[in-house]
């Protein structure tokens, strides 16, 4: 059955691979992609929606899609605050899964982080990601999958000097985290966009949290 994405985030590490896997995949005629900017590239099934991600319910049958697959995220030093790193990381994400519900969406895939908690002693971070997934879950989408990625291998449009460092070290390190440690293991940005891709294909009427590799 024909199907129409939306991709909200398609120039980040994750976004930018999913919408390369999206638009080759037979099953889904349209793919719509919510940007502040141009993403450089057309398609027959591409459809660019230019946004600051404000008043979504403004923008209406733009946002209607079967499948809406959010890659959106920052970290807490290039927002520069806690409450900049939040209104990315929580309030924009919610508020995606809001007007896209409202818009007609099935489903919501989005992409979190391995360690979300909601209480302390979790990081700041951990308990953003938690309070997100919390908030998406309850919307009422037929189906939520929430993906917790440890930290992502590939190469950024922006710089991040503490995460250069990890994506060398890290690998040298992967082999020690066996068993119930496996899903700290870096992953490929590419994997990630693949696991949104199946997992969108299983459509699933649950809520769902995934850790990589994806269980069969």
């Amino acid at each position: 059955m024909a199907r129409t994405a939306l991709v909200a985030g398609p120039t980040g590490l994750v976004g930018r691979m999913l919408v390369d896997r999206l638009l080759a995949n037979p099953e889904y005629t349209r793919v719509s992609v919510l940007t502040r900017r141009p993403i450089g590239r057309s398609d027959p099934k591409l459809v660019e929606v230019q946004t600051d991600f404000t008043a979504l319910e403004k923008i209406g049958d733009k946002l209607a899609a079967d499948d809406v697959f959010c890659c959106l995220g920052t970290t807490l030093a290039k927002a520069g605050s806690r409450a900049a790193f939040e209104r990315v990381d929580y309030h924009m994400v919610v508020d995606l899964a809001r007007a896209t519900k409202a818009a007609g969406a099935k489903q919501f895939l989005v992409v979190s982080a391995v360690g979300a908690a909601p209480t302390f002693p979790a990081p700041f971070y951990s308990r953003v990601k938690a309070r997100m997934e919390q908030a998406v879950a309850e919307i009422g989408f037929d189906g939520v999958q929430i993906v917790r990625p440890s930290l992502l291998l590939g190469a950024r449009e922006d710089r991040r000097i503490a995460e250069d460092i990890a994506q060398r070290v890290a690998p040298i390190l992967a082999p020690l985290f066996i068993g119930p440690l496996k899903k700290y293991r870096p992953v490929p940005a590419g994997e990630v966009a693949a696991a949104l891709e199946q997992l969108a294909s299983r459509h699933e009427q649950a809520v769902r949290v995934h850790h990589l590799p994806l269980d069969a």
